[in-house]
């Protein structure tokens, strides 16, 4: 049911629903216009609709504004009424229609309530729903919200055209979808056409394979059969020659002995059984065995094959996942790595190689300049696609798999120029701050800053203190010379240098584990300086008295010691900081050395760097350039790469620790006897 704002009925949707209302209000008119014209010029009376029995006569005019044919007397009534008498009239005839169409406008509406003398419905009552009169508007109407029908009907129109434009907007998207699910399935033939290929040919190539392996095995069969063959015809013709010597001689002797005087046998005696003895003695001295045996075996394991053939190939609905960057960040001339994952649709690894897979970076201002990508198929289902900006400013990444883009292709990515560190030379913003020791920067900008006072304050980006995390002790959440500082995610690791501990934390600072205490075992420590945590959640810590470094799973369960103690390039003298390279390289600034050294994951040395002094604390950004603080040279160093010094910022009051913001890789280093931590922004 709806109700009609005009006259209040309820009236129920025809059966059919809405669709069978009329929609075209404007149509609705012009046929309404063409029946009238159709009546005025058929040259045939017209009823009088304002007459009941029709005795005054035809109609003579027709009533624009009333929308009705009248005869004279009904005619003479509208020209004298009051209300009636402005209507528009037009007579019945050629001319009356043609001024029809440009004279007659859709019916008025007005009020029918009791004593408002047919006032227009020029208002419209939000409060009710309801088209009323001005009259209305200060009687029934007074308290409500009442606006004219024009203002209403302006709003209308805007939320009309505002509906249409949204359902332009969505038959676009719609059309737009429906062109794709055509374009899918055309491809769907496509894919099952190659898909049929591929099977077919790789059948063809099996069963190629198999025919020419039974040709092989049929071939060893009859070479076999052949030599075997000839050994035992052979051996057959030996024997036959020796049942002939032994007859030939056993019929000459019958033959004597029957035939021949005694001066004959005597004679010939001697020669006869000389050569039948010699024949029998060579019968003993061979085989009477076949020298080859009759079975010739056939091993052919079709069981395995079989079941092997049994589950040869797949035929797999695929959708692809991708693994990206922590960050949409890029630099110039800095390789960027993308890991995507072949899946199958209900959500299984496809641990096999060979699908194609493309990498495309995007330029979005300079002319659409597009970088290719290299792909390593690591023959799991894994791929690693490799690309190199060339150009800084927004780029698009786009990755497909057999011509489909995977899951977030194509993504935005942000390339930024190449860093450039000889541009640092003043700080942009100083936090003033009291005997900063470590700097850390959580992924969401804020600053956190161990003090020697026994605390880490906590700033917001723009450098205003936020909280500050503990006190001075040895309790839990309590700290003595927090040196270090590691975060990932939700999760704080601080070295608690003088308690001899490492203590977990929310990143927020709610206490959650501790681990270690004073000694020279595993797991124990002689003031831990720096920590860092690695891609596998391993905890490396510098144990500084002890001259080693130790590393532990994230709950602090001791895993391996690298040892510096003793003499070599592979020993180092005091570590304080750490950091890792993109390898996963160790660098460690080995304050009592005043170099860096660099150890693998495993432990085992791979070189050293840097003539530096007394280095307390490294960073190493994304590109692989290393930052390290120099506590008596006042200086922060900066070494390229390759590991050669390139630029040195100087004028610092002995900075301990130095550390980079993940988002933008700004520069922050504790200015220890300043009482201050500088950002110097790239």
């Amino acid at each position: 049911m709806f109700q009609c704002p005009i006259c209040e009925r309820n009236t129920s949707i025809p059966v059919g629903g809405a669709s069978v209302l009329s929609q075209n209000l404007h149509l609705g008119f012009e046929v309404e216009v063409a029946g009238y014209m159709s009546k005025m010029v058929n040259n045939s009376d017209v009823a009088c609709d304002h007459c009941i029995d029709g005795d005054n006569g035809p109609a003579v005019v027709f009533c624009c504004t009333c929308h009705q044919f009248l005869c004279k007397v009904a005619y003479e009534c509208h020209r004298t009424g009051r209300h009636l008498s402005k209507h528009n009239m037009v007579g019945l005839d050629q001319e009356g229609a043609r001024q029809l169409h440009t004279t007659m406008k859709p019916r008025d509406h007005y009020c029918s309530q009791p004593n408002h003398g047919n006032n227009n419905l020029n208002f419209y009552c939000e409060t009710c729903s309801l088209l009323v009169c001005l009259q209305c508007t200060t009687a029934t109407h007074k308290s409500h919200t009442v606006k004219e029908i024009s203002t209403v009907a302006k709003t209308h129109q805007m939320e009309i055209t505002g509906a249409l434009e949204d359902a332009i907007e969505v038959v676009t998207k719609l059309t737009g979808a429906m062109d794709e699910n055509n374009r899918m399935i055309e491809q769907v033939v496509i894919s099952k056409r190659n898909a049929s290929l591929a099977i077919n040919k790789a059948f063809e190539t099996l069963q190629q394979r198999l025919e020419e392996r039974k040709k092989t095995l049929l071939s060893e069969l009859e070479a076999i059969s052949l030599s075997k063959t000839r050994a035992l015809t052979l051996q057959k013709e030996q024997f036959e020659k020796m049942v002939g010597d032994i007859g030939h001689y056993s019929e000459m002797a019958s033959q004597i002995l029957q035939t021949h005087t005694d001066h004959e046998i005597v004679a010939l005696g001697g020669l006869i059984p000389t050569e039948l003895q010699a024949t029998l003695k060579r019968v003993q001295t061979i085989s009477l065995t076949p020298n080859q045996h009759s079975n010739i075996t056939v091993s052919v394991q079709t069981d395995d094959l079989i079941r092997k053939l049994s589950k040869l190939g797949n035929v797999l609905d695929f959708y692809h996942s991708s693994t990206w960057k922590s960050t949409s960040v890029a630099k110039v001339g800095t390789k960027y790595h993308v890991k995507v994952q072949y899946k199958t649709s209900n959500g299984e690894e496809y641990p096999h190689g060979g699908v194609e897979v493309k990498g495309e970076m995007r330029s979005k201002t300079h002319n659409g300049a597009v970088v290719y990508g290299e792909v390593e198929d690591h023959r799991d289902g894994t791929y690693t696609i490799t690309l190199t900006p060339q150009t800084a400013g927004p780029n698009q990444l786009l990755i497909t798999m057999d011509g489909h883009h995977v899951q977030n292709s194509p993504n935005d990515l942000d390339v930024r120029p190449k860093r450039d560190y000889h541009t640092l030379c003043s700080a942009h913003q100083v936090i003033q701050c009291n005997g900063p020791l470590c700097v850390a920067i959580h992924d969401n900008g804020d600053i956190y800053v161990g003090s020697n006072f026994g605390c880490i304050y906590m700033f917001d980006q723009v450098g205003q203190l936020k909280t500050t995390i503990g006190s001075y002790g040895s309790g839990n959440d309590q700290f003595s010379s927090p040196s270090g500082i590691s975060i990932k995610g939700d999760v704080m690791y601080v070295t608690d240098t003088y308690n001899n501990r490492v203590q977990k934390l929310t990143s927020s600072g709610k206490f959650l584990h501790k681990f270690g205490q004073q000694g020279s075992g595993q797991g124990q420590f002689n003031w831990p300086w720096g920590v860092i945590i690695d891609s596998n959640n391993k905890l490396i810590v510098s144990d500084y008295n002890n001259h080693r470094i130790q590393i532990f799973n994230e709950n602090g369960g001791w895993l391996l010691t690298i040892d510096g103690n003793g003499s070599g390039n592979h020993c180092f003298c005091s570590p304080s900081s750490l950091a890792l390279d993109h390898q996963g390289n160790i660098h460690v600034a080995a304050n009592g050395s005043n170099t860096i050294k660099v150890f693998t994951k495993e432990g085992v040395y791979v070189r050293m760097y840097g003539d530096l002094n007394c280095p307390i604390g490294i960073a190493i950004d994304g590109e692989g350039y290393s930052l390290v603080s120099e506590f008596r040279g006042h200086c922060l160093s900066i070494y390229d790469p390759e590991e050669n010094k390139i630029h040195t910022v100087g004028n610092l009051n002995n900075p301990w620790c130095t550390a980079l913001d993940p988002r933008d890789g700004s520069v922050f280093i504790a200015n220890y006897d300043a009482d201050t931590v500088l950002k110097y922004c790239v």
